[in-house]
C-alpha cells in the first residue's frame, strides 16, 4: 500500500548492479497479472476512488471518449524510488530494463492474516532467486475481497526480508496486496515505512496489487511489468504479464 510519508528517512543509494535481461526461452502464452482498471479495483483506504467518466459517447457525439481520474497507486501499479526517496528517480527516470526480464513466482502456502514474512521464509522458496530477477510473491491475498476488513489484514515483508532481497540483487518485488509494509492497524506510533525505504533507496522497484499468480507458482518466468512513463511521478499504473520459462 503506497502510503503518504511526511518525513523521508532514506537517501538515494543508486541502482544496485544487476545483469541485463537475456532473451528468454519462454514459449507459453502470456498470463495477465493485472487487476482490471475499473471503479471497483483495489485501492488503499485513504486514496480517493477512481472514476472513468465518458465525456463523449456515441451516437450523440462523434466518438466514445473516456477520461481517467485516479491515484497512480490504485490498482496494479509500480512504485518509483521517488515515492519514498525524495532524491530518487521518478517513473520517467526508471530504466526500461528494470521493468522486464526473468524472475520467479514464489507461493507462500497457508499464510495467515498479519503474517510477517522473514528471510527464512524466502530462503525456503524455490526456484532459486538469481541476481537481476523479478520476484513475484503469491500469498493468495489478491483473491480476497478488496476493501473488506479481512483484505486489510494482509501479510507483509519484514525489514530483514527487504534487506535480504537487496543483498540478493533482486530488481523488482511484486506483491498481491496493497503494500509490503505492516498492515495499517498494526503499525506502532512513529512508523517509518522501513520496507519501502530499504528497497527503493537501492533501486529495487515495488509492484503492488499484482494478481492471478497461482498458475505460475514455483516456476521461473519471464515478466513484463511495464508502467506508464509519467514525468517525475512517484508511481504509475502498469499492465503486468508473465509466462513460464521452459
Amino acid at each position: 500500500m503506497c502510503d503518504t510519508v511526511h518525513e523521508s528517512i532514506g537517501t538515494w543509494q543508486g541502482w544496485i548492479d544487476v545483469p541485463e535481461p537475456e532473451i528468454s526461452t519462454a514459449t507459453g502464452g502470456w498470463i495477465d497479472l493485472t487487476h482490471v482498471f475499473s471503479e471497483s479495483m483495489p485501492k488503499v483506504p485513504h486514496v480517493s476512488s477512481p472514476s472513468f467518466p465518458m465525456t463523449y459517447r456515441l451516437p450523440d457525439d462523434y466518438s466514445n471518449v473516456t477520461e481517467i481520474h485516479m491515484s497512480v497507486h490504485t490498482g496494479t501499479h509500480l512504485d518509483s524510488p521517488f515515492h519514498f526517496i525524495n532524491d530518487g528517480p521518478g517513473m520517467d527516470e526508471v530504466p526500461l530494463d528494470r521493468m522486464y526480464g526473468p524472475g520467479v513466482v514464489w507461493h507462500l502456502p497457508e499464510i495467515e492474516a498479519y503474517r510477517m514474512i522473514e528471510p527464512e521464509d524466502l530462503m525456503a522458496c524455490t526456484p532459486e532467486l538469481r541476481p537481476g530477477d523479478i520476484l513475484l510473491l503469491d500469498t493468495g491475498w489478491w483473491d480476497k475481497c478488496g476493501g473488506t476488513p479481512e483484505y486489510e489484514q494482509f501479510p507483509c515483508l519484514s525489514q530483514a526480508a527487504a534487506e535480504w532481497l537487496v543483498e540478493k540483487h533482486c530488481k523488482l518485488v511484486g506483491i498481491d496486496n496493497g503494500t509490503p509494509e505492516m498492515a495499517m492497524d498494526k503499525r506502532p506510533e512513529g512508523w517509518k515505512w522501513p520496507v519501502h525505504h530499504t528497497l527503493l533507496s537501492h533501486g529495487v522497484l515495488v509492484g503492488e496489487f499484482v494478481r492471478n499468480m497461482k498458475v505460475l507458482a514455483g516456476q521461473r518466468v519471464e515478466v513484463m511489468f511495464l508502467a506508464l512513463n509519467l514525468a517525475g511521478a512517484d508511481g504509475a499504473p502498469a499492465r503486468v504479464i508473465a509466462r513460464p520459462i521452459t
